[in-house]
């Protein structure tokens, strides 16, 4: 065994034993999904610069927004109810009386110049409040206000004994009226209480420092940035940056109720998509090891420790857990054998391209080959969580951290863990001598059928694309003739709360709903026993239906609540959404452009935005709900389609390499059927997964997982019938030059003549 693979084994098992210590000692955030939560419902109130209606509090809305993510708190729901009430339910929350006191702030943050006595003008503008240390300070008017800072940080200063304080970083703009602000008040002498700045909060002053000595008259600050000091505890500077963080609210707001409630999902539907994923797993699982035989064993066994240490992160780093985000997990299980598919594919090359290679030599070959595809496909997905993460926010910023960590558990899995097993099986004797037990000697059905047959389906590429255009005219028909169904979390709706005279379980209450026609209803338990219903548009029929498919089971059936709720989607988190993933294609295409030529670029986001359109118009002609469920089924699509089409293009940019001279259609025809064996591999590998949870997952998972069915086979297709020809069409118009060719160094080549690996086993 060398000294790489004895690190890589050492490593893997480092990794694998902190992941399984983690798992073990460490429990699980759950979202309301799962495990319910805390619900509070705020009345918005009006102040004196602005009225509680219906525009103030959806901008309310999207600052409690930013002010829970800051808490920690991870895929809450916010929604407004009526005109000027506000629905907050967060999952696992283990203090809900500070949770409650953050909420509530209305963190209205001012910089004031202190004046002496006698100076206010008497316009109403001034104020007089008492400093930190209870003294009266008569203030001018609010000179910046807390819509001027651009970040706030809590942070321990230890040189100046100050310690903890709270950093605030100014916008230009408000840098300059910081600086005109300390400017003004350094005028004044040393100790002279006008050479304060009073910070005040929520009419309450929580730092007057005075401007340093050193600052001369009318010069000021220049920094743009200012620390808050106050003998803050470390919780106080934390709670204290994240409210000026989040922004002030629009309007004051009151929780005029809080209480608890129980996951949306019952125990019957979470058993049910438990063993649907277990069943998707093991069938995965099972299918690579027939493909691939001892190789495929043992990357089953590389993607079972890729499960684990994924977990153990999400579980680390404090992410909530929902039932999309789990089979998203559990799907991602059945996409992380794309890597090594992709190196056993390339094994099976080199090993039946060169007679008498060993399969050490094949193996280490078909790493060195696969490396350029996993790197690209890898890195342009986490160009995109990145920026999902960074500029998106709520689901969307989960959804980032979610897809992160798994592209980076996946890369291990098959680089390190999956390597280090492999390497140290090839060693042995008998797995070299005998075919049918490594996997890598024998071609397999696809490569085999391809072979004999020698197709040439990029020999009229605007065939191809005459079909995806015909593809995507159905689906812009069945958007525009029957409209997107959009879920509750798009368009609001009503919340309906029952109070019932026996009691009735979240299941039973779901499955009488789904027979009345209210299959898309969301159905929680609230306080004490209570039904709590939410769904879309509700005529006064309806609600009457609906009570009475309660009372069925339920016996005599109570209203307790009836409310017109707005959107948990808003429009700024809608609009934040579409503006980091459309940032994200850019960079994509920007890195594309750069690693391949700017033809392959468009072509891969060509292919993408043909997958969401058709996926879209698909759920359209169907009238399948459109909601947070089916938006993280679409991310995970538009990830899958640039993995696939990346996959691709790597290999015509090193067949075109190697072959400058050749009509590029006779290369990509070539590269094509190249990467179909590990196309079909690893789509198979995720369609187990995914028919799993759409036929055993119940209802809470059949559009999650039919979305997904949907996107991968249309992913597949176009990855190669569409991203390719349109490729070919683009190339004609360019003037690039072909990549150049590449050498391999003389060493190298005369390494090549004697396979260094080679033990004179041959099969």
């Amino acid at each position: 065994m060398t000294r790489a693979t004895t690190v890589r084994a050492v490593l893997a098992a480092a990794v694998l034993l902190v992941s399984v210590l983690i798992t073990l000692t460490m429990s699980p955030r759950l979202g309301l999904d799962l495990q319910g939560g805390t619900r509070m419902v705020l009345q918005a109130q009006d102040s004196d610069t602005a009225k509680a209606d219906r525009e103030s509090t959806d901008r309310t809305v999207e600052v409690l927004r930013r002010r829970i993510d800051s808490l920690g708190v991870t895929e809450p729901t916010l929604t407004r109810s009526g005109e000027d009430r506000i629905i907050v339910e967060l999952p696992d929350v283990q203090d809900p009386r500070k949770a409650a006191d953050v909420i509530g702030r209305t963190a209205q943050l001012t910089f004031h110049a202190v004046q002496g006595p006698g100076e206010q003008d008497g316009d109403g503008k001034g104020l007089t409040l008492p400093d930190e240390q209870g003294r009266h300070l008569a203030l001018g008017p609010a000179a910046l206000s807390g819509a001027g800072v651009k970040e706030a940080s809590a942070s321990f200063d230890a040189q100046q004994g100050a310690g903890w304080t709270v950093s605030l970083d100014f916008h230009k703009d408000a840098g300059r009226d910081w600086t005109r602000l300390t400017g003004e008040a350094a005028c004044h002498p040393v100790q002279d209480e006008r050479r304060r700045v009073a910070i005040v909060l929520d009419k309450r002053v929580i730092s007057s420092p005075q401007v340093s000595p050193t600052v001369s008259c009318g010069s000021g600050l220049p920094s743009g940035s200012t620390q808050i000091t106050g003998s803050f505890s470390a919780d106080e500077a934390r709670e204290l940056a994240l409210l000026i963080e989040g922004g002030a609210l629009p309007v004051p707001v009151e929780i005029v109720e809080q209480r608890t409630v129980g996951p949306t999902l019952g125990a019957a539907a979470i058993d049910a998509s438990a063993r649907a994923a277990l069943i998707g797993a093991a069938a995965t699982a099972l299918f690579i090891i027939v493909i691939y035989r001892l190789f495929g064993a043992l990357a089953a066994v590389a993607l079972a420790a890729y499960g684990v240490i994924s977990y153990a992160a999400l579980v680390a780093l404090g992410v909530t857990l929902t039932l999309p985000g789990l089979a998203g997990f559990v799907l991602a299980i059945g996409m992380a054998v794309d890597a090594n598919v992709l190196v056993f594919e390339r094994a099976r090359e080199e090993y039946a391209g060169r007679p008498g290679k060993s399969l050490r030599a094949s193996l280490a070959a078909g790493f060195k080959g696969a490396w350029t595809a996993v790197a690209d496909s890898n890195v342009t997905t986490l160009i995109a969580a990145g920026l999902l993460f960074f500029l998106g926010s709520g689901p969307v910023k989960g959804f980032g951290v979610t897809l992160a960590i798994g592209v980076l558990a996946s890369m291990f899995s098959a680089l390190v863990i999956a390597r280090a097993l492999t390497e140290i099986a090839a060693h042995s004797r008998f797995v070299a001598d005998y075919r049918g037990v490594n996997g890598i000697a024998i071609p397999g059905r696809v490569r085999t059928w391809l072979t004999r047959r020698d197709p040439q389906p990029m020999r009229s590429p605007r065939r191809w694309l005459t079909v995806s255009a015909v593809l995507i005219a159905v689906a812009v028909a069945g958007i525009l003739v029957r409209g997107v169904n959009l879920g509750v979390e798009f368009t609001g709706g009503r919340l309906v709360e029952y109070s019932t005279s026996r009691p009735v379980d979240v299941e039973t209450a779901r499955t009488a709903l789904a027979g009345a026609g209210f299959g898309d209803a969301e159905v929680t338990t609230a306080g004490a026993g209570d039904i709590s219903v939410r769904t879309g548009e509700l005529d006064n029929d309806g609600e009457h239906a609906l009570r009475a498919a309660l009372a069925a089971e339920g016996g005599e059936t109570t209203k307790v609540r009836d409310e017109l709720i707005g959107p948990s989607l808003g429009d700024e988190l809608r609009r934040n959404a579409l503006i980091a993933l459309a940032i994200a294609v850019l960079v994509q295409l920007a890195y594309l452009a750069v690693r391949f030529r700017w033809t392959f670029a468009v072509a891969s986001v060509g292919a993408l935005v043909h997958d969401v359109i058709i996926l879209i118009g698909v759920f359209a002609w169907l009238g399948r709900t459109v909601d947070g469920i089916f938006l993280a089924a679409l991310l995970t699509v538009i990830g899958y389609s640039v993995n696939d089409s990346v996959v691709v293009f790597d290999r015509v940019r090193e067949l075109w390499a190697k072959a400058r001279r050749k009509p590029l259609a006779e290369v990509a025809n070539k590269a094509v059927l190249q990467t179909v064996p590990r196309t079909v591999n690893t789509g198979m590998g995720a369609l187990f997964i995914l028919t799993a949870l759409a036929v055993l997952g119940g209802d809470s998972l059949e559009d999650f997982a039919l979305a997904l069915l949907i996107g991968i086979v249309v992913g597949t297709y176009s990855s190669v019938m569409t991203a390719v020809p349109a490729a070919l069409l683009l190339e004609r118009t360019s003037k690039v030059p072909p990549p150049a060719r590449t050498r391999a160094p003389r060493a190298r080549q005369r390494a090549g003549r004697r396979d260094p690996h080679d033990t004179g086993a041959r099969v």
